[in-house]
């Protein structure tokens, strides 16, 4: 990394950091269990870092999918429909993203228990259609903050109904968690600013990036498309690396939830096309970073992969 783009990077990084501190936002320690709290199971670790956010004392925490899972293959295991038994509140997606998981919620006996799609609110002509797929849409919507607000408000009503007695705090926490996203979505903005149009291009092993490139006017091209239980083909690698190798793009990318070996397989491609191409640091697509990193919480994660693409995709300036 040059100096010139660590230099710009570690100040996106700083500024991201104190907005987040101003914000109250700081990565979730781990949930202290309590019987008067509101026991909530998520399903995805972003679900659940935003549902510790606005819950706050209100609640206790669990995500079904940890850091590194792909909530695209996931399958419930026995202590899994356990833990969705004795929780209060069950949180997930929706949009098919945890399509192995549809029995389950089905078969699970109601009772008092919300079960709650968090993307529910969220307007259908907001959402990216999947081509083929008539009336299915991208579930990445995290890729996006001002797609997030929406499932914030939703998880802010959906405990308060469970906890009417903490009303005003979860909606001050939630004051706090919406006006993060909007400094998150600034400093996005700042960040991405210096990458020139022929470059802004994020290439990832599957496509969980369209939401964002639609938020930040850059193009996305996934391998696999929107579900990692999808294959790519032979034309796809081959068609994406000539992309590479035509416009130059200095950086593709792999994900922390999904294996490298397609997107080797593509720079490999490229090599053969006569450019070569290199595999930029993983960015965070369908889970947040290990306890204890800077991705960590929701806003970390996406704080992080525009700090990670600024620093790929912009070039060095000339000496």
């Amino acid at each position: 990394m040059s100096r010139n783009i660590s230099f710009l990077y570690n100040r996106f990084l700083l500024m991201s950091a104190f907005a987040l501190t101003l914000a109250g936002c700081e990565a979730p320690l781990p949930p202290d269990e309590g019987p008067s709290k509101v026991q909530i199971v998520a399903t995805t670790s972003m679900i659940a870092d935003t549902a510790r956010e606005i819950g706050g004392d209100a609640v206790h925490v669990d995500a079904l999918m940890g850091p590194g899972i792909d909530p695209h293959l996931y399958k419930a295991s026995a202590g899994d429909v356990e833990r969705l038994g004795k929780a209060d509140i069950v949180l997930y997606t929706g949009l098919h993203l945890e399509a192995g998981m549809a029995t389950v919620f089905d078969n699970m006996p109601k009772g008092d228990r919300q079960v709650v799609a968090v993307t529910k609110d969220i307007p259908k002509d907001m959402l990216i259609p999947v081509e083929g797929f008539e009336g299915n849409y991208d579930p990445h919507v995290w890729m996006d903050p001002d797609l997030w607000k929406p499932v914030a408000e939703t998880i802010a009503e959906t405990i308060i109904k469970k906890a009417p007695d903490k009303e005003k705090a979860i909606r001050t926490n939630l004051d706090y968690f919406l006006g993060s996203l909007r400094m998150l979505d600034s400093n996005i903005e700042i960040a991405l600013k210096d990458i020139p149009k022929e470059k802004r291009i994020i290439i990832t092993a599957h496509d969980a990036f369209s939401y964002f490139g639609k938020a930040y006017n850059m193009e996305v091209r996934g391998l696999q498309g929107v579900s990692t239980a999808s294959e790519a083909g032979a034309m796809d690698v081959q068609a994406l690396a000539t992309l590479i190798a035509e416009r130059k793009i200095p950086a593709i990318f792999v994900e922390s939830s999904v294996p490298q070996r397609n997107i080797e397989a593509l720079q490999e491609a490229v090599k053969a096309k006569g450019f070569k191409v290199r595999i930029g640091r993983p960015l965070y697509s369908d889970s947040v970073g290990d306890y204890g990193t800077a991705q960590a919480s929701y806003i970390g994660m996406l704080r992080f992969n525009a700090g990670i693409i600024a620093e790929e995709l912009t070039p060095e300036p000339a000496k």
